[in-house]
Protein backbone atom coordinates (compact mmCIF):
# COMPACT_ATOMS: atom_id res chain seq x y z
CA UNK A 1 0.00 0.00 0.00
CA UNK A 2 2.82 1.90 0.83
CA UNK A 3 4.57 2.85 -2.65
CA UNK A 4 1.03 3.62 -4.07
CA UNK A 5 1.30 7.32 -2.41
CA UNK A 6 4.70 8.53 -4.11
CA UNK A 7 4.06 10.78 -7.16
CA UNK A 8 6.17 9.06 -10.19
CA UNK A 9 6.42 12.63 -12.35
CA UNK A 10 9.67 13.75 -11.21
CA UNK A 11 11.28 10.48 -11.69
CA UNK A 12 10.01 9.98 -15.30
CA UNK A 13 12.73 8.99 -17.59
CA UNK A 14 13.41 11.18 -20.74
CA UNK A 15 12.24 7.79 -22.69
CA UNK A 16 8.86 7.49 -21.02
CA UNK A 17 8.40 10.88 -21.80
CA UNK A 18 9.41 10.52 -25.46
CA UNK A 19 7.51 7.48 -25.45
CA UNK A 20 4.75 6.73 -28.01
CA UNK A 21 1.75 5.07 -27.19
CA UNK A 22 1.93 1.41 -27.65
CA UNK A 23 1.45 -0.20 -30.90
CA UNK A 24 -2.72 0.19 -32.63
CA UNK A 25 -2.19 -2.94 -34.70
CA UNK A 26 -4.98 -5.52 -33.70
CA UNK A 27 -3.34 -8.57 -31.31
CA UNK A 28 -3.70 -11.17 -28.91
CA UNK A 29 -1.48 -10.84 -26.39
CA UNK A 30 -1.80 -8.55 -23.45
CA UNK A 31 0.06 -7.34 -20.08
CA UNK A 32 -1.23 -4.94 -17.64
CA UNK A 33 0.80 -4.35 -14.13
CA UNK A 34 -0.40 -3.28 -10.69
CA UNK A 35 0.92 -2.75 -7.41
CA UNK A 36 0.32 -3.32 -3.61
CA UNK A 37 -2.60 -1.36 -2.24
CA UNK A 38 -5.94 -2.25 -0.90
CA UNK A 39 -8.15 -1.64 -3.26
CA UNK A 40 -5.84 -3.28 -6.55
CA UNK A 41 -5.33 -6.42 -4.34
CA UNK A 42 -8.15 -8.11 -6.47
CA UNK A 43 -5.39 -8.03 -9.40
CA UNK A 44 -3.81 -10.63 -7.14
CA UNK A 45 -6.70 -13.13 -7.19
CA UNK A 46 -7.11 -12.44 -10.46
CA UNK A 47 -4.15 -13.60 -11.96
CA UNK A 48 -3.30 -16.47 -9.48
CA UNK A 49 -6.83 -18.29 -9.24
CA UNK A 50 -7.18 -17.80 -13.14
CA UNK A 51 -9.86 -15.88 -13.61
CA UNK A 52 -8.08 -13.57 -16.40
CA UNK A 53 -7.64 -16.60 -18.16
CA UNK A 54 -11.16 -17.50 -18.18
CA UNK A 55 -12.17 -14.32 -18.86
CA UNK A 56 -9.68 -13.71 -21.91
CA UNK A 57 -10.39 -16.78 -23.27
CA UNK A 58 -13.89 -15.80 -23.86
CA UNK A 59 -12.84 -12.87 -26.39
CA UNK A 60 -10.13 -14.75 -28.00
CA UNK A 61 -6.99 -13.41 -25.99
CA UNK A 62 -4.48 -13.78 -23.72
CA UNK A 63 -3.96 -11.39 -20.73
CA UNK A 64 -1.02 -11.82 -18.23
CA UNK A 65 -1.62 -9.46 -14.70
CA UNK A 66 1.62 -8.50 -13.62
CA UNK A 67 2.42 -7.41 -10.41
CA UNK A 68 5.67 -4.83 -9.76
CA UNK A 69 6.98 -3.89 -6.34
CA UNK A 70 7.39 -0.52 -7.25
CA UNK A 71 4.36 1.95 -7.78
CA UNK A 72 6.84 4.73 -9.54
CA UNK A 73 8.54 2.36 -11.72
CA UNK A 74 5.22 0.73 -13.30
CA UNK A 75 3.98 4.09 -13.85
CA UNK A 76 6.98 4.98 -16.20
CA UNK A 77 6.94 1.10 -17.30
CA UNK A 78 3.49 1.88 -18.52
CA UNK A 79 4.13 5.67 -19.60
CA UNK A 80 7.10 3.59 -22.21
CA UNK A 81 4.73 1.25 -23.40
CA UNK A 82 5.79 -1.95 -22.01
CA UNK A 83 2.86 -2.39 -20.63
CA UNK A 84 -0.97 -2.11 -22.15
CA UNK A 85 -2.28 -1.06 -18.91
CA UNK A 86 -1.27 -0.39 -15.25
CA UNK A 87 -3.06 0.56 -12.11
CA UNK A 88 -2.62 4.03 -10.38
CA UNK A 89 -4.53 7.25 -9.08
CA UNK A 90 -6.52 9.94 -11.26
CA UNK A 91 -3.48 12.33 -10.27
CA UNK A 92 -0.66 10.72 -11.32
CA UNK A 93 -2.78 9.62 -14.72
CA UNK A 94 -2.51 13.00 -15.16
CA UNK A 95 0.49 14.10 -14.28
CA UNK A 96 2.53 11.00 -15.85
CA UNK A 97 1.10 9.34 -18.97
CA UNK A 98 -1.21 12.16 -19.59
CA UNK A 99 1.44 14.91 -19.37
CA UNK A 100 3.77 12.44 -21.24
CA UNK A 101 1.75 12.48 -24.19
CA UNK A 102 0.47 9.07 -23.60
CA UNK A 103 -3.75 9.47 -24.38
CA UNK A 104 -4.62 6.70 -21.84
CA UNK A 105 -8.63 5.55 -20.51
CA UNK A 106 -9.55 4.93 -16.95
CA UNK A 107 -11.00 1.72 -17.98
CA UNK A 108 -11.66 0.66 -14.29
CA UNK A 109 -12.64 3.26 -11.27
CA UNK A 110 -12.51 0.21 -8.70
CA UNK A 111 -12.07 2.35 -5.85
CA UNK A 112 -11.23 5.72 -3.74
CA UNK A 113 -9.73 6.59 -0.51
CA UNK A 114 -12.48 7.01 2.16
CA UNK A 115 -10.27 7.89 4.98
CA UNK A 116 -7.08 6.12 3.83
CA UNK A 117 -5.39 9.67 4.28
CA UNK A 118 -5.09 11.88 6.74
CA UNK A 119 -3.86 15.25 8.47
CA UNK A 120 -2.35 14.73 12.28
CA UNK A 121 -1.54 16.83 14.77
CA UNK A 122 -0.10 16.34 17.94
CA UNK A 123 0.23 18.77 21.39
CA UNK A 124 -1.73 21.90 21.49
CA UNK A 125 -3.18 21.40 17.45
CA UNK A 126 -6.36 20.29 18.10
CA UNK A 127 -8.24 21.02 14.80
CA UNK A 128 -7.32 22.13 11.24
CA UNK A 129 -7.18 25.66 11.74
CA UNK A 130 -3.92 25.14 14.09
CA UNK A 131 -1.89 24.14 11.82
CA UNK A 132 -1.02 27.24 10.17
CA UNK A 133 2.21 28.18 10.91
CA UNK A 134 3.34 24.89 10.96
CA UNK A 135 6.31 22.71 9.23
CA UNK A 136 3.85 19.97 7.52
CA UNK A 137 6.01 16.48 6.78
CA UNK A 138 4.22 14.93 3.81
CA UNK A 139 5.77 13.35 0.64
CA UNK A 140 5.96 16.19 -1.88
CA UNK A 141 4.20 16.57 -5.19
CA UNK A 142 1.94 13.13 -3.96
CA UNK A 143 -1.38 13.25 -2.95
CA UNK A 144 -0.76 13.67 0.22
CA UNK A 145 0.61 17.13 -0.97
CA UNK A 146 -3.05 17.69 -2.34
CA UNK A 147 -5.03 16.51 0.55
CA UNK A 148 -3.08 18.95 2.49
CA UNK A 149 -4.00 21.61 -0.04
CA UNK A 150 -7.27 20.62 0.44
CA UNK A 151 -7.49 20.63 4.15
CA UNK A 152 -6.23 23.59 4.32
CA UNK A 153 -9.19 25.05 1.70
CA UNK A 154 -11.15 23.82 4.10
CA UNK A 155 -10.47 26.30 6.86
CA UNK A 156 -9.49 29.52 4.33
CA UNK A 157 -5.49 28.85 4.72
CA UNK A 158 -3.45 28.46 1.99
CA UNK A 159 0.15 26.95 1.58
CA UNK A 160 1.96 29.65 2.01
CA UNK A 161 0.75 29.85 5.65
CA UNK A 162 2.17 26.44 6.59
CA UNK A 163 5.71 24.74 5.60
CA UNK A 164 6.11 21.77 3.45
CA UNK A 165 8.76 19.63 4.44
CA UNK A 166 9.41 16.73 1.96
CA UNK A 167 9.55 13.29 3.78
CA UNK A 168 9.70 10.19 2.69
CA UNK A 169 6.99 7.79 3.38
CA UNK A 170 9.49 5.35 5.14
CA UNK A 171 10.23 8.02 7.28
CA UNK A 172 6.54 9.88 8.58
CA UNK A 173 6.25 7.87 11.84
CA UNK A 174 9.92 7.89 12.72
CA UNK A 175 9.79 11.54 12.26
CA UNK A 176 6.37 12.21 13.76
CA UNK A 177 7.94 10.39 17.05
CA UNK A 178 9.94 13.32 17.28
CA UNK A 179 9.77 16.76 18.98
CA UNK A 180 10.26 18.78 16.30
CA UNK A 181 7.60 17.25 14.16
CA UNK A 182 3.98 18.32 15.01
CA UNK A 183 2.11 18.09 11.99
CA UNK A 184 1.96 15.20 9.08
CA UNK A 185 0.12 14.20 5.75
CA UNK A 186 0.16 10.43 5.44
CA UNK A 187 -1.92 7.16 4.24
CA UNK A 188 -2.08 3.86 6.27
CA UNK A 189 -1.18 2.19 7.81
CA UNK A 190 1.64 5.12 8.39
CA UNK A 191 -1.96 7.01 9.25
CA UNK A 192 -3.14 4.43 11.82
CA UNK A 193 0.32 4.33 13.80
CA UNK A 194 0.82 7.93 13.75
CA UNK A 195 -3.21 8.78 14.75
CA UNK A 196 -2.54 6.36 17.53
CA UNK A 197 0.35 8.55 19.09
CA UNK A 198 -0.44 10.06 22.30
CA UNK A 199 -1.84 13.89 21.90
CA UNK A 200 -2.05 12.87 18.55
CA UNK A 201 -5.26 14.36 16.68
CA UNK A 202 -6.51 13.58 13.17
CA UNK A 203 -8.07 17.31 11.73
CA UNK A 204 -8.87 15.87 8.45
CA UNK A 205 -8.98 13.15 6.51
CA UNK A 206 -10.21 11.73 2.55
CA UNK A 207 -13.49 11.16 3.63
CA UNK A 208 -13.97 14.90 4.00
CA UNK A 209 -13.35 15.23 -0.01
CA UNK A 210 -14.50 11.42 -1.28
CA UNK A 211 -13.87 10.52 -4.79
CA UNK A 212 -10.92 12.85 -5.28
CA UNK A 213 -8.45 9.98 -4.92
CA UNK A 214 -9.48 7.61 -6.83
CA UNK A 215 -7.73 4.31 -8.21
CA UNK A 216 -8.07 3.17 -11.48
CA UNK A 217 -6.56 0.42 -14.11
CA UNK A 218 -5.72 2.79 -16.90
CA UNK A 219 -5.48 1.08 -20.26
CA UNK A 220 -3.33 2.59 -23.72
CA UNK A 221 -6.47 4.56 -25.38
CA UNK A 222 -5.06 3.21 -28.92
CA UNK A 223 -4.68 -0.18 -27.92
CA UNK A 224 -7.94 -0.43 -26.10
CA UNK A 225 -9.91 1.16 -29.76
CA UNK A 226 -7.92 -1.54 -31.49
CA UNK A 227 -8.58 -4.25 -29.05
CA UNK A 228 -11.93 -4.18 -27.37
CA UNK A 229 -11.14 -7.77 -26.34
CA UNK A 230 -9.15 -6.46 -24.22
CA UNK A 231 -10.92 -4.53 -22.48
CA UNK A 232 -13.99 -6.70 -22.17
CA UNK A 233 -11.94 -8.96 -20.25
CA UNK A 234 -10.38 -7.04 -17.96
CA UNK A 235 -13.88 -5.67 -16.97
CA UNK A 236 -15.56 -8.97 -16.87
CA UNK A 237 -13.01 -10.45 -14.48
CA UNK A 238 -13.01 -6.89 -11.99
CA UNK A 239 -16.79 -7.57 -11.42
CA UNK A 240 -16.12 -11.47 -10.94
CA UNK A 241 -13.89 -10.58 -8.01
CA UNK A 242 -16.02 -7.88 -6.97
CA UNK A 243 -18.90 -10.20 -6.46
CA UNK A 244 -17.23 -12.21 -4.28
CA UNK A 245 -15.94 -8.94 -1.76
CA UNK A 246 -19.04 -7.79 -1.81
CA UNK A 247 -20.43 -11.35 -0.35
CA UNK A 248 -17.29 -11.13 1.94
CA UNK A 249 -15.97 -14.30 0.53
CA UNK A 250 -13.53 -15.15 3.20
CA UNK A 251 -11.49 -17.62 1.01
CA UNK A 252 -10.86 -14.35 -1.47
CA UNK A 253 -10.02 -11.81 1.13
CA UNK A 254 -7.66 -14.13 3.15
CA UNK A 255 -5.62 -14.77 -0.32
CA UNK A 256 -5.65 -10.79 -0.78
CA UNK A 257 -4.68 -10.53 2.62
CA UNK A 258 -1.88 -12.60 2.53
CA UNK A 259 -0.73 -10.84 -0.88
CA UNK A 260 -0.83 -7.91 0.39
CA UNK A 261 1.24 -8.36 4.11
CA UNK A 262 -1.08 -8.55 6.36
CA UNK A 263 -4.15 -10.88 7.95
CA UNK A 264 -7.93 -10.76 7.60
CA UNK A 265 -8.73 -8.50 9.82
CA UNK A 266 -5.77 -6.12 9.06
CA UNK A 267 -6.90 -6.15 5.30
CA UNK A 268 -10.14 -5.41 6.63
CA UNK A 269 -9.61 -3.05 8.26
CA UNK A 270 -8.31 -1.34 5.57
CA UNK A 271 -11.39 -1.67 3.24
CA UNK A 272 -13.04 0.18 6.11
CA UNK A 273 -11.08 3.52 4.41
CA UNK A 274 -11.62 2.32 1.25
CA UNK A 275 -14.55 2.98 -0.76
CA UNK A 276 -14.83 0.02 -3.15
CA UNK A 277 -17.22 0.04 -5.90
CA UNK A 278 -18.80 -3.71 -6.05
CA UNK A 279 -20.95 -3.32 -8.77
CA UNK A 280 -21.45 -2.20 -12.18
CA UNK A 281 -24.35 0.37 -11.95
CA UNK A 282 -22.03 2.18 -9.11
CA UNK A 283 -18.80 2.44 -11.08
CA UNK A 284 -21.29 3.86 -13.71
CA UNK A 285 -22.99 5.81 -11.77
CA UNK A 286 -19.31 7.50 -10.50
CA UNK A 287 -17.86 8.17 -13.75
CA UNK A 288 -20.67 9.58 -14.99
CA UNK A 289 -21.43 12.40 -12.24
CA UNK A 290 -21.17 15.77 -12.61
CA UNK A 291 -18.67 15.12 -9.70
CA UNK A 292 -15.80 13.67 -11.22
CA UNK A 293 -15.38 16.91 -13.55
CA UNK A 294 -15.18 19.08 -10.50
CA UNK A 295 -12.59 16.44 -9.39
CA UNK A 296 -10.19 16.19 -12.37
CA UNK A 297 -10.44 20.25 -12.70
CA UNK A 298 -9.38 21.04 -9.24
CA UNK A 299 -6.40 17.99 -9.57
CA UNK A 300 -5.67 19.75 -12.66
CA UNK A 301 -4.78 23.26 -10.69
CA UNK A 302 -3.13 21.63 -8.08
CA UNK A 303 -1.03 19.43 -10.66
CA UNK A 304 -0.23 23.16 -13.14
CA UNK A 305 0.21 25.31 -9.70
CA UNK A 306 3.44 22.01 -9.09
CA UNK A 307 4.48 22.46 -12.52
CA UNK A 308 3.33 18.76 -12.71
CA UNK A 309 2.24 18.95 -16.11
CA UNK A 310 5.06 19.61 -18.32
CA UNK A 311 7.64 22.21 -19.45
CA UNK A 312 4.89 23.21 -21.95
CA UNK A 313 1.83 23.58 -19.78
CA UNK A 314 0.98 27.33 -19.76
CA UNK A 315 -2.46 27.02 -17.73
CA UNK A 316 -3.96 23.79 -15.98
CA UNK A 317 -6.25 23.70 -18.90
CA UNK A 318 -3.03 22.46 -20.93
CA UNK A 319 -4.12 18.24 -21.32
CA UNK A 320 -7.81 17.37 -21.96
CA UNK A 321 -9.79 15.34 -19.62
CA UNK A 322 -12.88 13.60 -21.42
CA UNK A 323 -15.87 12.18 -19.63
CA UNK A 324 -19.24 10.16 -20.35
CA UNK A 325 -21.30 12.44 -22.56
CA UNK A 326 -18.72 14.43 -24.10
CA UNK A 327 -17.87 16.87 -21.47
CA UNK A 328 -14.04 17.35 -21.49
CA UNK A 329 -11.87 19.80 -19.16
CA UNK A 330 -9.28 21.60 -20.67
CA UNK A 331 -7.75 21.23 -24.09
CA UNK A 332 -10.35 19.51 -26.53
CA UNK A 333 -7.19 18.89 -29.05
CA UNK A 334 -5.12 17.30 -26.58
CA UNK A 335 -7.17 15.18 -24.67
CA UNK A 336 -4.83 11.92 -23.27
CA UNK A 337 -6.86 11.40 -20.21
CA UNK A 338 -10.71 9.72 -20.83
CA UNK A 339 -13.01 8.20 -18.51
CA UNK A 340 -14.64 5.99 -20.85
CA UNK A 341 -18.27 4.12 -19.62
CA UNK A 342 -18.68 1.66 -22.68
CA UNK A 343 -17.18 -1.31 -21.23
CA UNK A 344 -19.25 -0.62 -17.51
CA UNK A 345 -22.43 -0.06 -19.51
CA UNK A 346 -22.20 -3.18 -20.65
CA UNK A 347 -21.48 -4.93 -17.53
CA UNK A 348 -24.54 -3.11 -16.41
CA UNK A 349 -26.86 -4.50 -19.59
CA UNK A 350 -25.09 -8.08 -18.93
CA UNK A 351 -23.43 -8.15 -22.37
CA UNK A 352 -19.89 -8.99 -21.29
Amino acid sequence: MISRRILAAASLSLAALLATPASAAPKTSFNVCWTIYAGWMPWDYIQAKGVIDKWAKKYGVTVKVTQLNDYVESLNQYTAGKFDGCTMTNMDALTVPAAGGVDSTALIAGSYSNGNDGIVLKGAGKTMKDIKGQPVNLVQFSVSHYLLARGLDSVGLRERDVKVVNTSDADIVGAFGTPKVSSVVTWNPQLATVAATPGATMVFDSSKVPGEIIDLMVVNTATLKDNPALGKALTGAWFEIMALMKAKDKDALTLMAKASGTDLPGYEAQLKTTEMMYTPADMLAFVSSPKLPETMKRVSQFSFDKKLLGDGARSADAIGVAFPGGKVNGNAKNVKLRFDPSYLQMAVDGKL
